[in-house]
């Protein structure tokens, strides 16, 4: 029996400890705030989108930062075993569109509640309110291996030790990046922490506060880089405007491939990434056409700023007007064909230009972490000290939005959990 130490009762944290207990170990969490599983309560907006349907070689696809490291964690802890685990503990799921797996009740804090109920069953030690400032190894055989772990309060000795800190979005939840600074201090590098799955910036602030609060569903982004013409991303769904620029389903997906995207810090600052949003997405242009000249029929002797009302949300209506530099006064009737082109142009092509992401403060979740060239992709155990795991965002992995980098924290979590028995 080993005497192992998790730092962090998040997801992965949470996973590795049941894991590593269920092997018949001696299991502590040690955990910095006040309860476990902070940051899981406001994920899926706090309904917490487990995991999604798709087969295991599809989350690879979904996962930009370093997919295939995860080949072997998926093999072993697959999204049917955490459906399967919290059925066991009570709880039903459901799927919802685009694959995603939600619990039947909507409340993220029912999925926090499996995990501690099993925790509690298995009787495993946590400390809260604990920081730990170092993990102690020592040097055997010309092999740097775990010793134990110094907290604020007292020295634990351990023979082996998990890493499932988090990464660095959300530092109210306790994510304030404090493992990359525990695997520093023994030798491990880490890879440029960014910010993934975060709004976007816009450079015409005022365009957007305008619209801020409109969301816009069934909507189509194409994401281009305007100095090779060349599109970066496209996707269709839900999108929502800001203050300062955009956010929403699609958004953040798209920050995950301008996060991995060549000289992209340069390219917000000449300005040369554009958003191109389609409005409406399920018209062509001809049909548009046909539409618009229906809609103009019925109000042909009102003034233009007062036709486009079934068309477009409210709120669009200035904005698209101004920017189609049709005299909003002039009568429905006496807009010219050349006129109407630039509309459909506006309504089908509606640009905003990307000048940066958001605070990392503000990501969903972090890109960047321990290099995975130094983690055993079997075992997820440190390749440069013996007994040092990582589970989780700490390591540098993540997907898109739709319960991918929770599966990740299940995955990587219960991996690290066996302990290298498997």
């Amino acid at each position: 029996m080993s005497k192992v130490i998790i730092i962090g009762g998040g997801p992965a944290g949470m996973m590795a400890a049941i894991t590593a207990k269920e092997n018949k170990n001696d299991v502590l969490i040690i955990e910095k705030n006040n309860q476990l599983g902070k940051k899981l309560l406001i994920t899926g907006k706090g309904r917490c989108n487990i995991t999604s349907s798709l087969d295991m070689d599809t989350f690879i696809r979904n996962t930009p930062g370093n997919g295939m490291f995860l080949y072997s964690a998926y093999q072993q802890y697959t999204n049917k075993d955490i459906i399967k685990f919290l059925n066991k503990q009570g709880l039903e799921v459901k799927e919802e569109r685009g694959n995603r797996i939600f619990p039947v009740t909507d409340k993220s804090i029912d999925v926090l509640k499996c995990f501690t109920k099993k925790l509690k069953e298995l009787n495993i030690d946590i400390k809260y309110n604990e920081k730990v400032l170092e993990i102690l190894v020592e040097n055997i055989d010309g092999k740097t291996k775990v010793t134990g772990v110094k907290t604020n309060s007292e020295i634990l000795k351990a023979d082996k030790v998990i890493l499932a800190t988090g990464g660095k979005s959300y530092p109210l939840t306790g994510s304030t990046g404090d493992g990359y600074k525990l695997a520093q201090k023994l030798g491990h590098s880490i890879t440029e922490i960014k910010p993934s799955l975060v709004p976007l910036k816009a450079y015409n602030k005022s365009e957007c506060k305008q619209l801020q609060g409109l969301s816009l569903r069934n909507v189509k982004i194409k994401l281009m880089d305007i100095e090779k013409n060349k599109k970066i991303y496209e996707d269709f769904g839900e999108m929502i405007f800001t203050h300062f620029g955009v956010s929403g389903p699609i958004i953040l997906s798209a920050s995950a491939h301008l996060v991995r995207y060549k000289n992209i810090e340069r390219l917000f600052n000449e300005k040369k990434i554009i958003l191109k949003i389609d409005l409406k997405p399920a018209l062509q242009d001809k049909k548009l056409n046909d539409r618009v000249l229906r809609d103009f029929e019925q109000v042909k002797n009102k003034q233009f700023k007062n036709s486009l009302d079934k068309l477009l949300p409210q709120k669009l209506i200035p904005i698209i007007i101004e920017r189609s530099k049709i005299n909003p006064n002039k009568k429905v009737n006496e807009i010219t064909k050349k006129e109407r082109e630039k509309l459909i142009k506006e309504i089908k092509d509606f640009e905003i230009e990307i000048i940066g992401f958001r605070p990392i403060e503000e990501a969903i979740i972090t890109s960047g972490g321990i290099n995975i060239k130094e983690i055993d992709p079997k075992t997820m155990e440190s390749k440069k000290v013996k007994g040092l795991y990582f589970a989780g965002e700490i390591i540098d992995v993540d997907s898109y939005t739709g319960g991918f980098n929770l599966q990740i924290a299940y995955s990587t979590g219960y991996v690290a959990g066996t302990l290298g028995t498997h």
